[in-house]
């Protein structure tokens, strides 16, 4: 049933980023049917170069548990009921490989928050925790975009991004590990302005490691809190990211 219930909000999300994406074009569009001169017709011909973005963000976390049952009877269960919106900024470094295809790096932070619900449903119990990071990015993706059209060019990017979190660990429930690599996938729009290109893009992100810590000896005086460690085989992060850039 928690599942459902994320799965659900995770669209809404996505839905509602979709719809504010869209909305750009159209009005670019609008304003450029009976335009036949193109801005910055030389832009994409250059070998590289730099840019920045700005943009928000989710963080989702999902849970995988092992069953484990304390010698009190107690099961707990790790959930993430909601979604809390992030902060990003990133600088961008594009290189042009050929007349589709350009490698792209754009290192930033990433400023968020997560609100974990633990639940022990037969005994009625539950705790919260707020895990909140401050992850220092750098991201490499493959752009490979289509034909122009006028004053606009989609596109689509794959690639991995290395996070390192740089934000003060407490000694709680649970603690994650300052390390993680995310496989990223996104589309976007390259929409030719005067003056710089700007560029909405919506990216998926996809955590492999296992970014519970399970060595907690800070706990070992305290099992009424290493109980909830102890529940987790391992963790993976996700995030959906709404960026901006300018170049």
């Amino acid at each position: 049933m928690r599942v459902k219930k994320t799965m659900k909000k995770t669209k809404e999300i996505i839905l509602a980023i979709l719809a504010l994406v869209a909305m750009i074009p159209a009005a670019a569009g609008a304003q450029q049917l009976n335009d036949k001169l193109l801005n910055r017709p030389y832009a994409d011909l250059r070998r590289w170069h730099l840019g920045f973005s700005i943009g928000v963000h989710t963080q989702d976390m999902r849970f995988t548990h092992n069953g484990f049952v304390t010698d009190t009877g107690e099961q707990w269960f790790m959930d993430q009921p909601s979604f809390s919106p992030g902060f990003c900024v990133n600088g961008l470094v594009d290189f042009r490989l050929n007349e589709y295809f350009s490698l792209r790096l754009s290192p930033g932070l990433y400023f968020g928050n997560r609100e974990i619900k633990m639940v022990e449903p037969v005994m009625g119990l539950s705790e919260k925790q707020n895990l909140r990071s401050v992850f220092v990015v750098a991201p490499i993706d493959v752009k490979y975009s289509a034909q122009r059209y006028r004053n606009l060019r989609p596109y689509l990017t794959a690639g991995v991004m290395p996070a390192l979190d740089v934000s003060k660990k407490r000694s709680d429930f649970l603690k994650l590990k300052s390390t993680d690599v995310y496989l990223t996938v996104g589309l976007g729009c390259d929409f030719y302005l005067p003056f710089f290109k700007l560029n909405p893009e919506i990216k998926f992100c996809f955590g492999l490691t296992d970014v519970i810590q399970h060595d907690r000896p800070d706990l070992v005086d305290d099992p009424e809190r290493l109980k909830i460690t102890q529940s987790l085989k391992k963790a993976t992060s996700q995030m959906v990211v709404l960026t901006f850039y300018f170049e």
